[in-house]
């Protein structure tokens, strides 16, 4: 990546992003933050500059800079990607970390962060704008739609279908073939072997509707 990042979010999802970054000896040129606890704050020698929406930094994202965002909650994240696509008309990057192994034959889509030691599989399907923690695994030919949160070591299994915003949580397993519906959410550890229909939530092992 040529140009310096911008990255939205200071909270401990961007200092991942941030590492991430560095690690890959890309510049980050900030951090905006809506928390004013946090402005004029640094980390690793970035500064948190000010909001997300400041006219003064967005203007630079485009020909100057990229952008990334780094907030856990899918809606927030939503609404800030869409603000990104409408008012500068960019796609926000990609952060990947150096220790996660993604196969050339997998598809991944834009603004995406894939964390240390994350593994995915030849023909496997990532949408957009999802967030995957350390130690995550998607096998072979399993899709996970846009906007979805993977817990650290979570395993998503041959030929699984993660819908759009949903959250799997920590150490989770999805067995293969299983769909999980749009904004379902996942507890941590469960073990899934039915299909989880939208908006439910589900624990256990096998995980029940709670």
């Amino acid at each position: 990546m040529e140009n310096p990042v911008l990255i939205f979010g200071a909270g401990s999802l961007g200092m991942t992003a941030l590492d991430i970054f560095q690690r890959n000896t890309v510049v980050v040129y900030g951090l905006l933050d809506d928390n004013k606890e946090l402005h004029g704050k640094e980390f690793s020698d970035v500064s948190v500059l000010g909001e997300t929406d400041d006219d003064g930094f967005l203007k630079l994202i485009g020909q100057k800079c990229e952008a990334f965002v780094a907030i856990s909650d899918g809606r927030v994240r939503k609404r800030l990607v869409k603000m990104l696509n409408e008012r500068r008309k960019i796609q926000p990057v990609n952060a990947i970390h150096d220790t996660a192994t993604v196969s050339g034959m997998a598809t991944i889509g834009h603004g995406n962060l894939i964390a240390a030691r994350v593994v995915i599989n030849p023909l496997a399907e990532v949408g957009q704008h999802c967030i995957l923690q350390s130690g995550v695994i998607i096998d072979s030919q399993a899709k996970v739609g846009d906007y979805v949160l993977l817990g650290t070591g979570s395993v998503v299994n041959s030929g699984a279908i993660i819908e759009e915003g949903a959250f799997i949580g920590t150490g989770a397993t999805i067995i293969g073939g299983v769909t999980i519906g749009k904004n379902a959410r996942i507890g941590a550890g469960s073990v899934v072997i039915e299909n989880v229909e939208a908006g439910t939530t589900v624990f256990g092992n096998p995980a029940k509707k709670l």
